[in-house]
């Protein structure tokens, strides 16, 4: 049988040779079978070193929000690198993708540029200690926020590591990391507002920030309860914390001023990354004057040779056009595409007796594979995500529908995007239905063998 992946194989192995695991980013050692090479994109599609085409739903981990190599944002970065790649000084370009995050989102009475979103998360923190003179960050159990020391804390941690449901573990998932940053955390449970009163009850006048995604993306899409964003933004008031909102995958995806205003509430500062650069390394940190006021007066330290990089400022200029050209038509569209996609994966699951439970508003969303005997219902948090999840056999019909032409991301989101069309939507569930049937059949035998072998 040829081998459909056999070219990713063999830069893999070379790869391997001089950079470390092959890979550099340790998440996409993930990939089955093999970590994908790829040579173009275009719109919706990718094309793979071995010449498979695939309806792209990964979307650059949701950085690619206008699809890839989207012509007039190509043309951008070609006329700046004409003129100039990088100054380590100022150019207009700033100012001008500045004014136009203040007119998409309200709370960005000032911003800063970084590289990544990561580094803005460190930043944010940075500032809500300096701000609030207290040492404590609340985060919720499971998120993500960056690869860093203090991002991970909390991360995915394994159940029997998981603490009591009062008190969730600071486990960081990294060896290396800096002791002392693990208690300066409390770790929440995410969609419990009665949980989280107790907890900043608790730590009263310790806390500087309640850092969150106002829809966990990370982790199954988990919209938020009733109530939930209202205690965050009640609690912050009441205790003099800031309340900062991540907004790496949400930001301009669920609305144009990003789930802030689609879920109507305003943070104190905000984090900006991914569809901000559509696939460049930009990233940016806002925020009200009164929280940015450390960072002006320069008594918090936020620095960086290729901050406000001119390349990526008109990359990010063109998106930010893009998106305020859609004006109310966004974020309409990809949403009932997306929810159309959710529909028609559940409906062809259904009909090949898969377990698979789509969750999220849409424009992304999470294939929930329940285990054997799991409740129904959409999962709520990180435990519940956990428990009833069969992360295996996701991985299984991940990799059927990749072989199949649809890419979805190896821990289950997707996302739509601004590229892709009706059409696509049509073509990929006519892909996934022999993926589904595919799985069904196979994942019978593995699951039979392996009731054999014990």
């Amino acid at each position: 049988m040829t081998d459909r992946y056999a070219n990713s194989r063999r830069l893999f192995e070379r790869a391997k040779l001089c950079i470390a695991a092959g890979v550099n980013s340790g998440i996409r050692k993930m990939e089955q079978p093999v970590p994908l090479y790829f040579q173009r994109g275009d719109g919706p599609r990718v094309w793979d070193v071995d010449g498979n085409e695939y309806i792209d739903f990964q979307i650059g981990q949701g950085a690619l929000l206008y699809g890839h190599a989207p012509a007039g944002m190509a043309d951008a970065i070609a006329a700046q690198a004409k003129l100039g790649t990088h100054w380590a000084a100022q150019c207009e370009l700033e100012i001008e993708v500045a004014e136009r995050l203040q007119k998409l989102i309200p709370s960005a009475e000032r911003v800063r540029f970084s590289n990544s979103a990561t580094e803005v998360v460190l930043s944010a923190l940075r500032l809500a200690r300096a701000h609030t003179g207290k040492p404590l960050i609340v985060k919720f159990e499971g998120a993500y926020h960056g690869w860093a020391d203090e991002g991970l804390v909390g991360f995915a941690p394994p159940p029997d590591k998981w603490g009591d449901a009062e008190n969730p573990t600071r486990l960081h998932p990294s060896q290396g990391v800096i002791p002392g940053v693990l208690d300066t955390f409390v770790v929440v449970r995410w969609n419990d507002p009665a949980h989280l009163r107790r907890q900043v009850q608790k730590h009263s006048g310790q806390i500087a920030a309640i850092l969150f995604e106002p829809i966990p993306c990370n982790t199954c899409c988990l919209e938020p309860v009733p109530g939930m964003i209202e205690t965050i933004r009640e609690l912050c008031d009441r205790e003099g914390m800031l309340m900062i909102a991540d907004e790496t995958i949400t930001g301009f995806r669920f609305a144009p001023g990003g789930a802030q205003e689609s879920l109507g509430f305003v943070p104190d500062l905000t984090i900006f990354g991914k569809a901000i650069g559509g696939g460049v390394p930009f990233a940016a940190l806002a925020g009200k004057v009164s929280a940015m006021q450390k960072i002006i007066e320069g008594t918090v330290i936020h620095a960086g040779t290729l901050n406000g990089n001119p390349l990526c400022l008109a990359a990010s200029k063109w998106c930010l056009d893009h998106v305020l050209s859609l004006g109310d038509q966004h974020p309409s569209v990809v949403t009932a595409l997306g929810q159309r996609l959710m529909a028609g994966l559940r409906s062809l699951a259904d009909q090949h007796g898969v377990p698979m439970r789509p969750q999220g508003p849409g424009p992304a969303f999470h294939a929930v594979m329940l285990k054997s005997g799991a409740a129904e219902g959409p999962v709520t948090d990180y435990r519940d995500y956990v428990q009833r999840h069969d992360g295996p056999r996701w991985l299984h019909l991940r990799r059927c529908l990749l072989d199949h032409g649809v890419r979805a991301i190896e821990r289950g989101l997707w996302f739509v995007s601004l590229a892709h069309r009706s059409s696509d939507i049509d073509e990929a569930l006519q892909k996934a239905e022999p993926a589904l049937a595919q799985h069904a059949r196979e994942w019978l035998h593995l699951e039979a063998a392996k009731s054999t072998n014990s």
